[in-house]
């Protein structure tokens, strides 16, 4: 098991990026969260088998069709035995 945040920089809201990351996290059995910061960023945690987590990563990368990703930071954190993933409404 890992842990992974990511940002992503572009033009990654108002494009389905959350939806489309929740969509894709279920199918990856992927568990952690997606939401929208107030930087125009896109902010998300992925946590399960290396593999499905890297998955999430790389697809974070590039976002669904109509997102315009620039930049995606990703940071290492400790697994906390997060269960299932959800967009959360919160912004900071």
């Amino acid at each position: 098991m890992i842990r992974k945040r990511v940002v992503v920089h572009g033009r990654v809201q108002g494009v389905f990026f959350r939806q489309e990351c929740l969509r894709r996290a279920r199918v990856h059995g992927v568990g952690g969260w997606v939401r929208n910061r107030l930087d125009g960023t896109v902010e998300a945690v992925f946590e399960g088998g290396r593999e499905n987590v890297e998955a999430m990563v790389a697809w974070a990368r590039h976002g669904p069709p109509s997102a315009h990703v620039d930049l995606v930071e990703t940071f290492e954190e400790p697994v906390e035995g997060v269960a299932g993933f959800e967009v959360r409404y919160d912004r900071s």
